[in-house]
């Protein structure tokens, strides 16, 4: 594909999901782990700790959606406790840079995030319509933030890096990943 990806930071978010899609945004977010399976399973295990300049690589991309989890959690607490504005990301993403990923085992790292976001998803599954439609301020976006929308915001961030790990994979192997 040739369309130049735009960068997570350029994002606007400008939908703001109807309450009844809460349930297919849940849906996608509990899929991820297997998503993220499926493309490690066709991916040349030489190539998943190697980087394009400085760009992650598929490994540091995988540790990075374990990385976020923390931060998913802390707003959703937050939504559900009325808080007026949401925790801030470390924009620097020092926790990835820092957490060695290219030095563990790739299912370590894939059974991490599997399970914490399976808590995740647990925790959303359990919420009333009321919940779903709680606000706080997105402090980096400048605009109110539902829970639905924190949601569909986790599943684009997931989806970005899927697509980083494709676009690796395009890059540093022979012809196009399976899935």
């Amino acid at each position: 594909m040739s369309v130049e990806m735009t960068k997570w930071f350029a994002r606007k978010f400008p939908y703001a999901p109807p309450a009844g899609e809460f349930p297919m945004i849940v849906e996608r977010l509990r899929g991820t782990p297997a998503r993220v399976e499926a493309k490690l399973a066709v991916t040349p295990p030489d190539i998943l700790t190697r980087r394009i300049g400085e760009v992650w690589s598929i490994q540091e991309n995988v540790g990075h959606l374990v990385d976020l989890e923390p931060l998913w959690t802390g707003r959703l607490d937050e939504l559900l406790t009325g808080q007026e504005v949401l925790r801030e990301a470390d924009l620097s993403n020092q926790a990835t840079y820092d957490a060695g990923h290219n030095d563990r085992a790739i299912e370590e790292i894939v059974a991490e995030f599997r399970r914490v976001r399976a808590d995740f998803v647990r925790r959303l599954d359990a919420l009333s319509n009321d919940d779903i439609v709680r606000t706080a301020l997105h402090p980096r976006l400048k605009q109110p933030m539902r829970t639905v929308d924190l949601c569909l915001f986790v599943a684009e961030h997931d989806d970005h890096h899927l697509t980083m790990i494709t676009n690796l994979w395009r890059t540093l192997a022979p012809g196009p990943p399976d899935s």
